[in-house]
């Protein structure tokens, strides 16, 4: 039936493309906690000005992407697009300025309308990080240092290349924008509709364009690099010495921007070439400017964000869930004092399989079926003498064993 089908650009999460997510998500925490960042949830929906104020008017997110819609009480509300500006919104208005340096973590789903491809969905799940409160390039290299050893953790460090390019301050931008509109005006009638639009409003904007038309401009447009002030260069600077501090290599790609309009200063990519043209995994950058932009005190930020769809598309094998042991009562007389046996056991710490029904032949199999590295077979007999067979699925081995030794005798499989 078509009504009982997923939206198209979502998908339903479980079994081991579950796990991986799982798994990226709790190697990111661990990591992240390392670092002194400290979880947050906020809402999956905001009012949409949250977004169109922080994200940029002219970017795709904003004109084309969003999921905006009235609310019964006439409010415009949006499904969040990425997490950034719903964190720096709770960041205000939860009065947490006066406490910076402030470091959050934070993961879930988020929601664009776009055309579905590989390792791109439109619900779609991110793992992201925010620094607020710290304007010295000491916390760019600490970010993006901490992004390269989830990566790592993760077993992608072979697999990726750090990006990184400096947007520079408020003053170096003016100036290359003006520079950028003097330079993409002369291809006016060459750039796409989308550029065109952005010329006079965004022209960095222009740089990031995936349309070919534009992409052939591009390769000739004026270099930010080349207009950066004193300041912004020993920022930039800084930041790549102390990259090489740490050992952490780098390619500068001066055509990096970013796709969000909140960005200054640094901006970085991890990317790889296993996932065709949409190479990118984790991404992130400076935006001192967004906290004051939303309306709250100047306060300096940089956070990166990552897809767990497409780092799960690069994980090499799924996590192995724990195996399970299984209890299999021979006989319905012994069934409740088997499900009592299974009940302390779990509490006790172990993953314990019932075999339901079926005699113990079927009931083998479904401890097959569930890859289970145990049996605990209980009749009546065994209930008599209060013992159980005890069997070592993967050897063929069997032994008698008391019940108030089980939880000993079971130590080694819970692992």
């Amino acid at each position: 039936m078509a009504d009982l089908q997923t939206v198209r650009g979502t998908h339903d999460l479980f079994g081991d493309e579950y796990l991986r997510h799982k798994y990226i998500a709790d190697v990111a925490m661990d990591i992240t906690s390392r670092y002194g960042f400290s979880p947050i949830a906020t809402p999956i929906f905001e009012f949409t000005n949250v977004f169109s104020r922080s994200i940029g008017e002219t970017t795709d997110v904003v004109t084309k992407e969003m999921y905006s819609f009235e609310d019964r009480g006439g409010e415009s509300l949006t499904l969040r697009p990425e997490g950034t500006a719903g964190v720096v919104r709770a960041f205000i208005s939860n009065g947490l300025q006066q406490n910076t340096p402030v470091k959050f973590s934070y993961h879930g789903p988020m929601f664009r309308y776009e055309r579905p491809q590989k390792g791109r969905q439109r619900q779609f799940h991110q793992f992201g990080v925010e620094l607020l409160g710290v304007a010295q390039p000491q916390a760019d290299v600490e970010v993006v240092a901490m992004g390269a050893d989830f990566l790592e953790a993760i077993g992608l460090k072979d697999k990726i290349e750090l990006q990184i390019n400096t947007l520079g301050d408020t003053a170096s931008r003016e100036l290359y924008k003006e520079k950028l509109v003097q330079y993409f005006s002369k291809y006016t009638n060459d750039l796409s509709e989308d550029s065109r639009n952005r010329l006079e409003k965004n022209p960095l904007r222009i740089l990031d364009s995936k349309e070919e038309c534009d992409k052939l401009i591009v390769e000739d447009a004026p270099v930010l690099k080349e207009y950066l002030n004193d300041e912004s260069r020993k920022f930039f600077d800084d930041v790549l010495k102390g990259l090489s501090a740490l050992g952490i290599k780098y390619v500068e790609n001066d055509r990096l921007v970013r796709g969000l309009d909140y960005y200054s200063h640094t901006a970085f990519e991890f990317v790889t070439t296993k996932l065709g043209a949409q190479g990118t995994v984790l991404g992130g950058g400076r935006y001192d400017g967004l906290v004051e932009q939303m309306g709250g005190k100047s306060t300096p930020g940089i956070g990166w964000a990552c897809g767990m769809e497409r780092l799960s598309m690069l994980l090499e094998k799924s996590p192995a869930l724990q195996r399970p042991i299984v209890i299999i009562p021979v006989g319905p007389d012994v069934q409740d004092e088997a499900m009592k046996i299974a009940h302390d056991l779990r509490r006790a710490g172990f993953v314990i399989e019932q075999g339901y029904a079926g005699n113990i032949a079927k009931r083998m199999k479904k401890a097959d079926k569930v890859n289970a590295c145990a049996a605990i077979i209980l009749g009546s007999d065994e209930l008599s003498r209060s013992v159980v067979m005890l069997r070592d699925l993967d050897s063929g081995d069997q032994q008698e064993i008391a019940l108030d030794k089980l939880s000993h005798a079971l130590e080694d499989y819970n692992k």
